[in-house]
């Protein structure tokens, strides 16, 4: 078995000169959440339309679970686009069993993992509600359980947090985290940094139709580290080694110091900095400062000629 349950292997898509998709390869590792990130317009709504069949490449495959990708694959996924789409005339339960049949669940299924959701997710009450009495948020919520109440193998999620409020978006979060632990592999579309920080072990970075970064989270940040180093400490006084490192900045507390160091050599021996550390000051603590997704992101996009880099 595969350790990818999902390969996309050189798409091509053009629309009227204007080219979408320009060779884009990426593996979405198996039981994993993979974080789909790029600016507007960079082609991760393409990339999403050609996994869920909606739309058809020109050039290149799609691989789902060991196979080449085929219709009969497509009920095997669970989709929630950006564009939201349920009946707005419609009571809640009666359209979640409509969307669940559709499916492949029988009536008696739908509504018994339906009415489980909706206990989980505090929403029962909702049930007999027609969507148009719900806020955007709620009315999301009941999408996202209609997306993952067939319990699909592969979770797709186009901005999903569009619209929540902090405790609602924490809460999805703790159900998309535990799909993901009970094996389900999630694909997750989003501008929202923070959240790939929070729930994402990998990504893959579009820009320009371009794969321009990918990789395991942690791994990505490592790539992008500036030798930035804090060291708390709670006496003595520290002062700069330019053949090792300079302070900038220092911020004196009431019975500690903080020290934001940069290392000259990135690939340096840390012990070597906390032995010349320790010499000077008592220390409390040594960590290194690793980039943001965010700083990462920033910095990826405004190099836009930079070479495709690849995990």
């Amino acid at each position: 078995m595969s350790d990818y349950f999902l390969s996309v292997k050189d798409v091509v898509k053009r629309f009227d000169g204007h080219t979408a998709l320009d060779g884009v390869s990426l593996d979405v590792p198996r039981g994993r959440v993979f974080g789909l990130l790029g600016p507007n317009g960079a082609g991760k709504t393409t990339l999403i339309r050609i996994i869920n069949r909606i739309t058809a490449p020109d050039s290149g495959r799609v691989v789902f679970d060991g196979h080449d990708f085929t219709a009969d694959d497509v009920c095997h996924i669970g989709y929630l686009p950006e564009e939201r789409g349920l009946y707005r005339k419609m009571k809640v339960g009666e359209q979640a069993v409509y969307l669940a049949t559709l499916k492949g669940l029988s009536r008696r299924e739908a509504e018994r993992r339906l009415k489980s959701w909706f206990e989980r997710l505090d929403i029962t009450s909702w049930w007999n509600r027609k969507l148009e009495e719900l806020s955007k948020g709620m009315q999301q919520k009941v999408q996202f359980v209609i997306t993952a109440v067939h319990e699909p193998s592969l979770l797709i999620l186009d901005e999903p947090f569009s619209g929540f409020d902090p405790v609602n978006a924490e809460l999805l979060k703790r159900e998309i985290l535990a799909l993901r632990d009970n094996g389900t592999t999630v694909i997750f579309s989003t501008h929202n940094m923070a959240s790939v920080e929070e729930i994402c072990d990998d990504i893959a970075l579009i820009n320009h139709a371009k794969v321009v970064l990918s990789g395991h989270v942690t791994d990505v940040k490592k790539r992008f580290r500036t030798g930035e180093i804090e060291v708390v400490t709670t006496g003595g006084v520290l002062t700069s080694q330019p053949d090792l490192f300079t302070i900038t900045d220092t911020v004196v507390g009431e019975d500690h110091t903080t020290y934001q160091l940069r290392k000259k050599d990135l690939e340096a021996s840390n012990s070597r900095l906390i032995a010349a550390l320790a010499e000077q000051v008592e220390i409390r603590s040594v960590a290194e400062r690793l980039p943001s997704m965010q700083e990462i992101f920033l910095r990826v996009t405004a190099e836009a000629q930079s070479p495709t880099v690849n995990s």
